[in-house]
């Protein structure tokens, strides 16, 4: 199981360049923007501005999703949480979003229309919430 992370993003949305290029940052570990420019234009079908490039990664610096460290003339971008982690973080907002409808007959449609695996599913999740329960009382 991936650990929580103690940093959350500022912003959670992303758009399909932040989140390509974020999936690159995260492949590498830590990158230029050369080191990026030049994986995206790897596809030969592939065209995009160098300067384009810069101006994700200040988005997503900005965003919480990257921090920036300057090495001589060079900037190298390094993901704040990894992948696991974010996914993690997008799974617990859609929880959130999902326990907000507050309908118990909105909650108990949903569950009527489960298959035998989400089932099995949702009670191994189940079972977990309440080791972690039962662990953070001892």
């Amino acid at each position: 199981m991936t650990a929580p992370s103690n940093h959350r993003p500022k912003q959670l949305s992303l758009g399909p360049l932040e989140a390509e290029i974020l999936d690159i940052v995260w492949q590498f570990g830590c990158a230029t923007v050369k080191d990026i420019h030049d994986r995206i234009l790897s596809d030969p079908d592939r065209e995009l501005a160098y300067t384009s490039v810069t101006t994700v990664l200040n988005r997503l610096t900005k965003k919480g999703w990257l921090a920036c460290d300057k090495k001589g003339r060079a900037f190298y971008y390094r993901p704040t949480v990894t992948k696991q982690q974010a996914q993690a973080i997008e799974a617990q907002e859609h929880l959130y979003r999902f326990l907000a409808v507050g309908s118990p007959e909105i909650v108990a449609a949903f569950a009527d229309n489960l298959d035998a695996a989400s089932v099995d599913q949702l009670k191994a999740v189940a079972k977990r919430i309440d080791d972690a329960r039962r662990a953070r009382e001892q």
